[in-house]
Protein backbone atom coordinates (compact mmCIF):
# COMPACT_ATOMS: atom_id res chain seq x y z
CA UNK A 1 0.00 0.00 0.00
CA UNK A 2 1.21 3.47 -0.85
CA UNK A 3 1.09 5.99 1.99
CA UNK A 4 1.89 9.62 2.64
CA UNK A 5 3.24 10.79 5.98
CA UNK A 6 2.33 14.45 6.53
CA UNK A 7 4.44 16.06 9.26
CA UNK A 8 3.89 19.44 10.85
CA UNK A 9 7.46 20.21 12.00
CA UNK A 10 6.24 23.17 14.06
CA UNK A 11 3.75 21.15 16.12
CA UNK A 12 4.34 21.29 19.86
CA UNK A 13 5.62 17.79 20.57
CA UNK A 14 7.17 16.74 17.26
CA UNK A 15 10.93 16.15 17.25
CA UNK A 16 13.36 15.15 14.48
CA UNK A 17 14.09 11.88 16.27
CA UNK A 18 10.41 11.07 16.65
CA UNK A 19 9.71 11.89 13.01
CA UNK A 20 12.58 9.65 11.86
CA UNK A 21 11.40 6.79 14.08
CA UNK A 22 7.88 7.06 12.67
CA UNK A 23 9.09 7.18 9.06
CA UNK A 24 11.42 4.19 9.48
CA UNK A 25 8.70 2.17 11.21
CA UNK A 26 6.17 2.92 8.48
CA UNK A 27 8.62 2.00 5.73
CA UNK A 28 8.53 -1.56 7.03
CA UNK A 29 4.80 -1.77 6.31
CA UNK A 30 4.00 0.56 3.40
CA UNK A 31 5.50 2.25 0.36
CA UNK A 32 6.08 5.62 2.03
CA UNK A 33 6.42 9.22 0.91
CA UNK A 34 7.08 11.97 3.47
CA UNK A 35 6.04 15.62 3.25
CA UNK A 36 6.54 18.45 5.75
CA UNK A 37 4.06 21.30 5.94
CA UNK A 38 5.45 24.75 5.26
CA UNK A 39 2.49 27.09 5.57
CA UNK A 40 -1.11 27.29 6.71
CA UNK A 41 -3.28 25.19 4.42
CA UNK A 42 -0.34 23.13 3.17
CA UNK A 43 -1.57 19.94 4.86
CA UNK A 44 -4.87 20.26 3.00
CA UNK A 45 -3.05 20.66 -0.31
CA UNK A 46 -0.88 17.61 0.37
CA UNK A 47 -3.88 15.49 1.36
CA UNK A 48 -5.83 16.52 -1.71
CA UNK A 49 -2.95 15.51 -3.96
CA UNK A 50 -2.46 12.22 -2.10
CA UNK A 51 -6.10 11.29 -2.65
CA UNK A 52 -5.87 12.28 -6.31
CA UNK A 53 -2.78 10.08 -6.67
CA UNK A 54 -4.65 7.10 -5.22
CA UNK A 55 -2.63 6.72 -2.03
CA UNK A 56 -4.31 4.27 0.31
CA UNK A 57 -3.22 5.82 3.59
CA UNK A 58 -2.47 9.29 4.93
CA UNK A 59 -0.61 9.39 8.26
CA UNK A 60 -0.73 12.71 10.08
CA UNK A 61 2.00 13.60 12.58
CA UNK A 62 0.86 16.86 14.12
CA UNK A 63 -1.85 18.37 16.25
CA UNK A 64 -5.61 18.62 15.89
CA UNK A 65 -5.34 21.56 13.52
CA UNK A 66 -3.19 19.59 11.09
CA UNK A 67 -5.59 16.63 11.24
CA UNK A 68 -8.51 18.95 10.50
CA UNK A 69 -6.67 20.44 7.52
CA UNK A 70 -5.90 17.01 6.09
CA UNK A 71 -9.50 15.81 6.31
CA UNK A 72 -10.84 19.00 4.77
CA UNK A 73 -8.23 18.68 2.04
CA UNK A 74 -9.52 15.45 0.53
CA UNK A 75 -12.97 14.64 1.93
CA UNK A 76 -15.76 15.89 -0.37
CA UNK A 77 -18.80 17.81 0.82
CA UNK A 78 -21.55 15.61 2.26
CA UNK A 79 -25.04 15.17 0.87
CA UNK A 80 -27.18 16.97 3.45
CA UNK A 81 -30.80 16.04 3.96
CA UNK A 82 -33.03 13.85 6.16
CA UNK A 83 -30.13 11.34 6.37
CA UNK A 84 -26.80 13.12 6.04
CA UNK A 85 -24.34 11.02 4.08
CA UNK A 86 -21.16 11.02 2.07
CA UNK A 87 -21.27 10.30 -1.65
CA UNK A 88 -20.05 6.80 -2.46
CA UNK A 89 -16.49 6.62 -3.71
CA UNK A 90 -12.98 5.57 -2.79
CA UNK A 91 -11.14 7.60 -0.14
CA UNK A 92 -7.81 7.02 1.62
CA UNK A 93 -7.64 5.89 5.21
CA UNK A 94 -6.36 8.21 7.92
CA UNK A 95 -4.01 7.48 10.81
CA UNK A 96 -2.79 9.94 13.43
CA UNK A 97 0.40 9.99 15.49
CA UNK A 98 -0.01 12.86 17.99
CA UNK A 99 2.36 15.78 17.72
CA UNK A 100 0.40 18.74 19.06
CA UNK A 101 -0.38 20.16 22.48
CA UNK A 102 -3.80 18.56 23.08
CA UNK A 103 -4.29 15.82 20.44
CA UNK A 104 -7.95 15.41 21.41
CA UNK A 105 -8.97 13.57 18.23
CA UNK A 106 -6.20 10.96 18.39
CA UNK A 107 -6.67 10.34 22.10
CA UNK A 108 -10.44 10.02 21.67
CA UNK A 109 -9.74 7.27 19.13
CA UNK A 110 -7.68 5.39 21.70
CA UNK A 111 -4.27 6.47 20.42
CA UNK A 112 -1.57 7.14 23.00
CA UNK A 113 -0.54 10.77 23.48
CA UNK A 114 3.10 9.62 23.51
CA UNK A 115 4.34 9.72 19.88
CA UNK A 116 6.68 6.74 20.34
CA UNK A 117 3.97 4.57 21.89
CA UNK A 118 1.51 5.78 19.23
CA UNK A 119 3.98 4.79 16.51
CA UNK A 120 4.16 1.25 17.87
CA UNK A 121 0.37 1.18 18.12
CA UNK A 122 0.06 2.20 14.49
CA UNK A 123 2.47 -0.47 13.25
CA UNK A 124 0.51 -3.15 15.14
CA UNK A 125 -2.78 -1.85 13.72
CA UNK A 126 -1.40 -1.86 10.18
CA UNK A 127 -0.09 -5.38 10.66
CA UNK A 128 -3.53 -6.61 11.72
CA UNK A 129 -5.36 -4.36 9.21
CA UNK A 130 -7.45 -2.90 12.02
CA UNK A 131 -9.66 0.02 10.98
CA UNK A 132 -12.99 1.56 11.88
CA UNK A 133 -15.37 4.01 10.27
CA UNK A 134 -16.37 7.07 12.26
CA UNK A 135 -18.87 9.88 11.92
CA UNK A 136 -17.78 13.50 11.57
CA UNK A 137 -19.32 16.89 12.18
CA UNK A 138 -19.94 19.31 9.31
CA UNK A 139 -20.69 23.03 9.59
CA UNK A 140 -19.84 26.27 7.84
CA UNK A 141 -18.73 24.26 4.76
CA UNK A 142 -16.07 22.47 6.83
CA UNK A 143 -15.58 19.08 8.43
CA UNK A 144 -14.62 18.78 12.08
CA UNK A 145 -13.57 15.75 14.05
CA UNK A 146 -14.29 16.28 17.74
CA UNK A 147 -15.78 19.65 18.68
CA UNK A 148 -16.99 23.05 17.60
CA UNK A 149 -17.92 26.00 19.76
CA UNK A 150 -19.57 29.41 19.63
CA UNK A 151 -18.93 32.20 22.08
CA UNK A 152 -16.52 31.67 24.99
CA UNK A 153 -14.70 28.67 23.50
CA UNK A 154 -14.13 30.50 20.22
CA UNK A 155 -12.75 33.54 22.01
CA UNK A 156 -10.34 31.31 23.91
CA UNK A 157 -9.14 29.73 20.65
CA UNK A 158 -8.70 33.17 19.10
CA UNK A 159 -6.61 34.32 22.07
CA UNK A 160 -4.53 31.12 22.04
CA UNK A 161 -3.86 31.54 18.31
CA UNK A 162 -2.73 35.10 18.94
CA UNK A 163 -0.39 34.06 21.77
CA UNK A 164 1.02 31.25 19.62
CA UNK A 165 1.76 33.74 16.85
CA UNK A 166 3.57 35.85 19.45
CA UNK A 167 5.83 32.91 20.24
CA UNK A 168 4.18 31.68 23.45
CA UNK A 169 4.01 27.93 24.00
CA UNK A 170 0.55 26.36 24.06
CA UNK A 171 0.08 24.45 27.31
CA UNK A 172 -2.90 23.27 29.38
CA UNK A 173 -2.05 25.95 31.94
CA UNK A 174 -2.22 28.65 29.27
CA UNK A 175 -5.61 27.31 28.12
CA UNK A 176 -6.94 27.47 31.69
CA UNK A 177 -5.63 31.01 32.26
CA UNK A 178 -7.01 32.18 28.92
CA UNK A 179 -10.42 30.60 29.59
CA UNK A 180 -10.66 32.33 32.98
CA UNK A 181 -9.64 35.67 31.45
CA UNK A 182 -12.14 35.40 28.59
CA UNK A 183 -14.90 34.29 30.95
CA UNK A 184 -14.52 37.38 33.14
CA UNK A 185 -14.30 39.64 30.10
CA UNK A 186 -17.70 38.42 28.94
CA UNK A 187 -19.34 37.97 32.35
CA UNK A 188 -22.56 39.94 32.59
CA UNK A 189 -22.87 40.44 28.84
CA UNK A 190 -26.24 39.87 27.20
CA UNK A 191 -26.78 36.31 25.86
CA UNK A 192 -27.13 36.29 22.08
CA UNK A 193 -27.41 32.65 20.96
CA UNK A 194 -30.50 30.61 20.14
CA UNK A 195 -30.35 26.83 19.59
CA UNK A 196 -32.88 25.10 17.34
CA UNK A 197 -33.34 21.33 17.09
CA UNK A 198 -35.85 19.60 14.85
CA UNK A 199 -39.11 18.87 16.63
CA UNK A 200 -38.26 20.95 19.72
CA UNK A 201 -38.89 24.45 20.96
CA UNK A 202 -35.98 26.88 20.37
CA UNK A 203 -33.67 27.44 23.33
CA UNK A 204 -32.81 31.12 23.64
CA UNK A 205 -30.71 33.15 26.07
CA UNK A 206 -27.57 31.08 25.47
CA UNK A 207 -24.21 32.67 26.32
CA UNK A 208 -21.94 30.01 24.83
CA UNK A 209 -22.28 26.53 23.36
CA UNK A 210 -20.31 23.47 22.26
CA UNK A 211 -21.33 20.97 19.60
CA UNK A 212 -19.32 17.78 20.08
CA UNK A 213 -18.75 14.87 17.71
CA UNK A 214 -17.06 12.73 20.38
CA UNK A 215 -16.28 12.63 24.06
CA UNK A 216 -14.18 13.88 25.77
CA UNK A 217 -14.51 17.45 24.58
CA UNK A 218 -10.92 18.23 25.57
CA UNK A 219 -8.17 17.21 28.00
CA UNK A 220 -6.36 18.95 30.85
CA UNK A 221 -3.09 17.04 30.66
CA UNK A 222 -4.31 13.49 31.35
CA UNK A 223 -7.71 14.52 32.69
CA UNK A 224 -10.56 14.12 30.15
CA UNK A 225 -13.30 16.77 30.15
CA UNK A 226 -16.73 15.41 29.17
CA UNK A 227 -19.43 17.90 28.21
CA UNK A 228 -21.60 15.22 26.56
CA UNK A 229 -20.62 11.77 27.89
CA UNK A 230 -23.21 10.06 25.66
CA UNK A 231 -21.65 11.38 22.46
CA UNK A 232 -19.21 9.32 20.41
CA UNK A 233 -17.89 8.86 16.88
CA UNK A 234 -20.74 6.36 16.40
CA UNK A 235 -23.60 8.66 17.45
CA UNK A 236 -24.99 12.00 16.41
CA UNK A 237 -23.75 15.31 17.82
CA UNK A 238 -23.82 16.42 21.44
CA UNK A 239 -25.16 19.92 22.16
CA UNK A 240 -24.08 21.75 25.31
CA UNK A 241 -25.48 25.27 25.71
CA UNK A 242 -25.07 27.41 28.83
CA UNK A 243 -27.67 30.05 29.71
CA UNK A 244 -25.85 31.55 32.69
CA UNK A 245 -22.51 33.12 33.54
CA UNK A 246 -23.11 33.33 37.27
CA UNK A 247 -20.11 32.34 39.37
CA UNK A 248 -22.07 29.77 41.41
CA UNK A 249 -23.38 28.00 38.30
CA UNK A 250 -19.99 28.14 36.60
CA UNK A 251 -18.16 26.62 39.57
CA UNK A 252 -20.75 23.85 39.91
CA UNK A 253 -20.45 23.13 36.19
CA UNK A 254 -16.65 23.08 36.30
CA UNK A 255 -16.73 20.57 39.15
CA UNK A 256 -19.09 18.32 37.20
CA UNK A 257 -17.00 18.52 34.04
CA UNK A 258 -13.85 17.53 35.92
CA UNK A 259 -15.42 14.66 37.86
CA UNK A 260 -14.96 11.27 36.15
CA UNK A 261 -18.30 9.65 35.34
CA UNK A 262 -20.35 12.75 36.14
CA UNK A 263 -23.32 13.83 34.01
CA UNK A 264 -23.31 17.65 33.75
CA UNK A 265 -26.70 18.91 34.97
CA UNK A 266 -27.79 22.45 35.84
CA UNK A 267 -31.04 24.38 35.58
CA UNK A 268 -29.35 26.82 33.19
CA UNK A 269 -27.66 24.14 31.08
CA UNK A 270 -29.28 22.77 27.93
CA UNK A 271 -27.61 19.47 27.01
CA UNK A 272 -28.67 16.73 24.61
CA UNK A 273 -26.89 13.86 22.85
CA UNK A 274 -27.27 12.06 19.51
CA UNK A 275 -28.50 15.07 17.53
CA UNK A 276 -28.44 14.79 13.70
CA UNK A 277 -28.63 18.54 13.12
CA UNK A 278 -28.58 21.74 15.19
CA UNK A 279 -29.05 25.34 14.06
CA UNK A 280 -27.45 28.20 16.00
CA UNK A 281 -28.34 31.83 15.43
CA UNK A 282 -26.98 34.91 17.15
CA UNK A 283 -28.43 38.41 17.46
CA UNK A 284 -24.91 39.78 16.90
CA UNK A 285 -21.86 38.26 15.16
CA UNK A 286 -20.22 35.75 17.50
CA UNK A 287 -17.01 33.72 17.31
CA UNK A 288 -16.89 30.19 15.89
CA UNK A 289 -14.17 27.57 16.41
CA UNK A 290 -13.86 24.07 15.01
CA UNK A 291 -11.32 21.54 16.32
CA UNK A 292 -9.58 24.37 18.16
CA UNK A 293 -9.21 26.56 15.06
CA UNK A 294 -10.78 30.02 15.31
CA UNK A 295 -12.77 30.74 12.12
CA UNK A 296 -14.15 34.24 12.74
CA UNK A 297 -17.54 35.78 13.50
CA UNK A 298 -20.86 34.24 12.43
CA UNK A 299 -24.54 35.04 12.88
CA UNK A 300 -25.84 31.61 11.86
CA UNK A 301 -24.27 28.14 11.78
CA UNK A 302 -25.97 24.81 11.08
CA UNK A 303 -24.18 21.76 12.47
CA UNK A 304 -24.69 18.34 10.89
CA UNK A 305 -23.69 14.84 11.95
CA UNK A 306 -22.47 12.71 9.02
CA UNK A 307 -22.24 9.01 10.00
CA UNK A 308 -19.54 6.67 8.66
CA UNK A 309 -17.74 9.54 6.95
CA UNK A 310 -14.11 8.53 7.49
CA UNK A 311 -12.10 5.31 7.73
CA UNK A 312 -9.38 5.53 10.36
CA UNK A 313 -6.58 3.19 11.39
CA UNK A 314 -7.38 3.05 15.09
CA UNK A 315 -8.25 0.60 17.85
CA UNK A 316 -11.75 -0.81 17.86
CA UNK A 317 -13.95 0.95 20.42
CA UNK A 318 -14.37 -0.72 23.78
CA UNK A 319 -17.88 -2.26 23.79
CA UNK A 320 -18.05 -1.57 27.53
CA UNK A 321 -17.47 2.15 26.89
Amino acid sequence: MRALLIVNPNATSTTPAGRDLLAHALESRVELAVAHTGHRGHAAELAQQAAADGMGLIVVHGGDGTVNEVINGFLPKPVLGPANSLSAGWMPRIAVVPGGSANVFARSLGTSSDPVVATNQLIDLLSSDTTRRIGLGYADDRWYTFTAGMGLDARVCEAIDSSRNDGHAVTPARYVRTTVQEFFKSKGSHPTLTVELEGAEPVSGVHYAFVSNSSPWTYLNTLPVHTNPGTSFDTGLGVFAMRSTSMVSTLRLARQLLTPGAEPKLDKLFRVDDVPCARFTSSVPIGLQMDGDYLGLREEVVFHSVPQALEVVAPKPDPKG
